[in-house]
């Protein structure tokens, strides 16, 4: 038979599950609430009228190699850019942001920023001997590819 103490002792054991299952969904969903509030302000960062003119003039840039571009358009527009971006890579790597959101909301225009800038960022790197430059935006552009090689729809 069961005596009262024993009934006491698992009800007491079941309020503690309940409590610390309780907790962990609360902290969960306050992590994944930062995560969106994270990404929202980058998307806001992004839209930016600053930024959007940065990003025009280089996506509708024309030019043959690093040197050419660099006598053509400067480096200004390209830094702040590239930037972003590399920061956009730097947090996801380090899973601070969520990679869904990112991919729906800026893929198309991460994909096709790198594929643009890849000949000017390679030349930086090597005129400059730093193979790391844009490291992170390279990351995030291999990251938003692998997902549209397995069928994730640019957004």
């Amino acid at each position: 038979m069961v005596d009262i103490t024993e009934i006491s002792a698992m009800v007491a054991a079941a309020g503690v599950l309940v409590g610390v299952l309780f907790t962990y969904e609360q902290v969960r969903d306050l992590v994944n609430n930062r995560k969106t509030e994270l990404v929202m302000s980058l998307y806001r960062d992004f839209s930016n009228k600053d930024f959007q003119g940065a990003w025009q003039k280089i996506m509708s840039s024309e030019y043959k190699d690093y040197h050419d571009y660099v006598k053509k358009y400067g480096l200004n527009d390209v830094w702040q850019v590239v930037m972003f971006f590399e920061g956009v890579g730097t947090l996801l790597h380090l899973r601070l942001v969520n990679i869904n959101l990112v991919q729906h909301l800026i893929s198309g225009p991460i994909v096709s920023t790198w594929e643009k800038m890849k000949p000017v960022i390679e030349g930086h790197r090597q005129k400059m001997n730093q193979p790391q430059f844009c490291e992170w935006f390279e990351y995030l552009y291999n990251e938003m590819k692998k997902r549209g090689e397995r069928g994730i729809i640019y957004g």
